[in-house]
């Protein structure tokens, strides 16, 4: 089992979690099936960016972005270099940190 650590998010976990996951499970999976309830708008088919996390620990162990799933993180709120959608973010053995970033990208639409 692979363990991921969620850092704590005001709304979607606010006090953290550390969840334990099979390898090859996608990270928006393993956080819904441990009641963490990220936002995944198109139902994890790598079509809109509201399941975008921060891999703050083990990014270089995950399965590499493809370009559709590049192009979605282009219009990610909060987007930086360890950025993944977690739909298409697929655990392997190493440990993971992750953040869910403050807002998405429906926040900032609501927002303004």
């Amino acid at each position: 089992m692979t363990q991921i650590v969620v850092l704590p998010h005001s709304e979607y976990c606010p006090e953290g979690a550390v969840v334990e996951v099979s390898p090859g499970t996608s990270i928006c999976e393993a956080l819904l099936e441990n009641d963490i309830p990220i936002e995944h708008a198109c139902d994890m088919v790598c079509a809109c960016t509201t399941c975008h996390v921060i891999v703050k620990e083990g990014y270089q162990s995950l399965n590499p972005p493809d370009e559709n799933e590049e192009d979605m993180l282009d219009r990610a709120w909060g987007l930086n270099s360890q950025s993944r959608l977690s739909c298409q973010a697929i655990v392997a053995r190493q440990d993971l940190v992750i953040e869910i970033p403050k807002y998405s990208i429906n926040h900032a639409k609501e927002n303004h």
